[in-house]
C-alpha cells in the first residue's frame, strides 16, 4: 500500500517547462525546489492565519477589504500551483483523485463557492492540511508512509470494530430501556433515547451530571454500566493494536522491494537498486515512467 506515493514524469515532457516546474514541485533535494516548498508552507500558514482573523467579528469589520483581497490572492497562487501540479505529471488524473491532490482541491474550492454560498470560505482552514508537506522538506517521507500502515490497519479491523461497537450499542439501549422503567420521567429519563444518552455518557465514564439516577436499583445499574464502560474502553485498542502488530511486520517485509515490474516477464518485487531483472536480466524501467 502506497497511499502517498510521488507522481511521476511525463516521458514526452522530460524536456522543457515541464521538466522544469516538475523537478521544482516534486523534488526536494535541490535548492530551487526548497525554496518552493519553504514559500509553500509559508503562504499556507499566512492564507490559514487570514481565514481565522477573518471570523473574528470586529476584525472583520475592520479589514474586511483586505482580508478579502488577501484571500482571493491566496486562492489564486494556490490555483495556480494546482493546475501546474496536473500539467507536469504524467497521469494527472490519478494525481487528482490521490490524497494530496484531493487536498489540494478543497484547499482552494471554499472560495469559490463562496461566491455562491456565504460563509463558505471558512471552510479553508483545511489548507493547514497541506502543511504535512513540511515532512517531505525535512526529507522525512518516511512519517508520511507510516501514516499509510496506520490506515491500512485501521482498515484491516474494521469488522471486529464494527462487531464490538454493536455491541456497545446494544448494551446501550439496554441500559436506556432499563433506566426509563426504573427511574421514569419524574428522574430526569423522559424517553429511551434521552436514557441512551445517558449510558453513553456513563459508560463513556465522562458524567456530565446532567441526569442522575435518585433509586437504590438505579445507583445500581450505573456502578455496573461504569464498571461495563471500563472493561470495554479496552477492546478497540486490542483489537487495533492486534492488527497494527500485523501490518507492521508485512510493511517491513515489503520495504525490501519496489513496485517495478519486468517489461519482459513481469516479475515483480525487484531491489530498490536493482537495474537489471533478476530472472530474465532485462533493464528494468526507470522509476520516474513508473505509473
Amino acid at each position: 500500500m502506497r497511499p502517498f506515493s510521488a507522481p511521476q514524469l511525463n516521458p514526452a515532457s522530460a524536456t522543457g517547462w515541464r521538466r522544469y516546474w516538475f523537478d521544482i514541485i516534486y523534488r526536494h533535494d535541490t535548492q530551487p525546489s526548497r525554496n518552493f516548498d519553504l514559500l509553500l508552507v509559508l503562504a499556507i500558514i499566512a492564507s490559514v492565519i487570514v481565514v481565522m482573523v477573518d471570523s473574528v467579528q470586529h476584525l472583520h469589520l475592520r479589514w474586511a477589504a483586505g482580508l478579502y483581497v488577501l484571500e482571493w490572492a491566496f486562492t489564486a497562487m494556490f490555483t495556480l500551483e494546482y493546475v501546474l501540479r496536473l500539467a507536469v505529471v504524467k497521469r494527472p488524473l490519478r494525481y487528482a483523485v490521490s490524497i494530496w491532490g484531493i487536498i489540494d482541491l478543497l484547499s482552494i474550492l471554499p472560495t469559490y463557492l463562496s461566491l455562491f454560498i456565504p460563509g463558505a470560505q471558512s471552510l479553508l482552514v483545511v489548507r493547514a492540511l497541506r502543511i504535512l508537506r513540511v515532512f517531505r522538506i525535512l526529507k522525512l517521507t518516511r512519517y508520511i508512509e507510516e501514516s499509510g500502515v496506520l490506515m491500512l490497519a485501521l482498515w484491516r479491523s474494521r469488522r471486529k470494530v464494527l462487531v464490538f461497537l454493536f455491541t456497545v450499542i446494544t448494551i446501550t439501549i439496554i441500559a436506556g430501556a432499563l433506566m426509563y422503567l426504573i427511574e421514569g420521567p419524574h428522574n430526569g429519563f423522559t424517553s429511551i433515547p434521552s436514557s441512551m444518552y445517558w449510558a453513553v455518557v456513563t459508560m463513556a465514564t465522562v458524567g456530565f451530571g446532567d441526569i442522575v439516577p435518585q433509586t437504590m436499583l438505579g445507583r445500581f445499574v450505573t456502578s455496573v454500566l461504569i464498571l461495563i464502560g471500563y472493561s470495554i474502553i479496552a477492546v478497540p485498542t486490542g483489537i487495533y493494536t492486534a492488527e497494527l502488530a500485523s501490518t507492521m511486520r508485512e510493511a517491513e517485509h515489503n520495504e525490501k522491494r519496489d513496485g517495478r515490474g519486468c517489461l519482459r516477464c513481469g516479475l515483480e518485487g525487484h531491489a530498490p537498486d536493482a537495474r537489471y531483472c533478476r530472472q530474465c536480466a532485462e533493464p528494468l524501467p526507470d522509476l520516474f515512467n513508473q505509473v
